[in-house]
């Protein structure tokens, strides 16, 4: 079936250039931005009211379409230091209004512009807030989205591509998003606004992190504390980690199935668990930690995605706003008993925190690192740094 185009109320735009198309045969008609092409994935929503070019750039929306809640996406434009990653993996992006142009000091490039340039198939001027509706009530569905200026669209044929597409569930994107080549990070500190990213040479610890789709702003933390990082690919063997001699370890987020990510990544972990190293994850590694100790882990039917979820610590019996992405989660009937819960979603109850009773290993769901959304949850990275001092102490008697 091929859709003739038809008019929009657009002042900028006469035909709809722009569809999304999910499996459920439900059709979004919308104004194309970014890349000219097509591109399949989960479609989610973020509730964020900013930093939406480090969300896009972030490695675990890998294999997903990005519904925006906020409707004005795009007023700062983009600029050279907010990228989460060197590639962008995201499918695509769905906007409520067409992108304004930027008013900011530090933008450097329309996003319309940086959206071609890093090839994202963007729609804009469509009900989002329908979509999220649709989302929160019945799950994340597989969608197509297409954006071709001639309005013309194979509907029948972009809803069987987007069936026909496996899902996210028993998706392994780690080995996809991972590093090819390990490397150290260069130091560089959390941006600042009177000197921007600043290079830091002081190194107390040695961190190696296990690339699963890690964000710039995880390590620029680790560089905050005055850590040394190695970035190694997720495949690399206990052996060659250990040969490093890291002060701690750290697991970090990415995209897809954990269950298949698991397949490789328990057996080093537990190897490195064995070695009484101080081990942190987040997100992703979070998962992948309590599958090395004994648990399972389940698709969400709702995902936690944007920057404004409340957690609450069930260590000191305080709440943190958190920014979130992910759309898996642990089974709480399936937790060892030598896994002590320590923080959990007042969104749905749902476990945000884990940590290892005997050893000095532990991991949140959340983004500590903040960026974009609140730092309430910086601490984690001193609790890490704590570790290794204590685990350095024990070393020398």
């Amino acid at each position: 079936m091929i859709k003739k185009p038809k008019k929009t109320n657009s002042k900028n735009s006469q035909i709809h250039t722009g569809i999304l198309v999910l499996e459920n045969k439900k059709v979004f008609n919308g104004i194309g931005i970014g890349y000219q092409g097509e591109a399949t994935g989960e479609v989610c929503f973020n509730t964020s009211l900013t930093g939406y070019q480090e969300i896009i750039s972030d490695p675990s929306y890998a294999g997903q379409i990005i519904n925006f809640t906020f409707p004005h996406i795009g007023n700062v434009g983009t600029n050279k230091e907010d990228y989460e990653s060197d590639k962008v993996w995201t499918k695509g992006v769905i906007f409520n209004s067409e992108i304004t142009n930027p008013s900011n000091y530090r933008s450097f490039l329309h996003l319309d512009a940086w959206l071609k340039k890093n090839k994202i198939v963007g729609i804009a001027g469509l009900d989002t807030r329908s979509l999220t509706i649709l989302i929160r009530d019945k799950g994340a569905p597989k969608g197509t989205i297409s954006y071709s200026k001639t309005g013309r669209f194979n509907i029948s044929k972009l809803t069987n591509t987007a069936i026909k597409w496996n899902g996210l569930k028993n998706l392994d994107l780690a080995e996809k998003v991972t590093t090819q080549k390990n490397y150290i990070w260069k130091g560089f500190k959390t941006w600042k606004k009177e000197t921007g990213y600043k290079k830091n040479s002081k190194t107390s610890f040695h961190v190696v992190a296990i690339d699963y789709g890690i964000k710039k702003n995880i390590l620029r933390y680790f560089s905050d504390f005055n850590c040394k990082v190695t970035v190694v690919s997720c495949k690399t063997s206990a052996d060659k980690i250990l040969a490093l001699k890291p002060n701690g370890i750290f697991l970090s987020n990415g995209p897809g199935d954990p269950a298949a990510t698991g397949k490789y990544a328990i057996k080093i972990i537990k190897e490195l668990i064995k070695n009484n190293l101080p081990i942190f994850g987040i997100c992703l590694g979070h998962q992948i930690l309590a599958l090395t100790l004994g648990a399972k882990t389940k698709k969400m039917k709702l995902g936690h995605r944007g920057a404004n979820h409340p957690v609450k610590n069930l260590v000191n019996d305080s709440v943190e706003i958190t920014s979130q992405n992910h759309g898996f989660e642990i089974v709480k009937e399936s937790l060892p008993k030598n896994i002590e819960v320590t923080h959990k979603s007042l969104f749905d109850n749902c476990i945000e925190g884990i940590r290892l009773k005997n050893k000095p290993v532990f991991s949140v769901q959340y983004h500590p690192e903040s960026n974009p959304g609140p730092q309430d949850s910086v601490y984690l990275f001193q609790e890490f740094i704590n570790n290794m001092k204590k685990n350095a102490k024990k070393k020398r008697y």
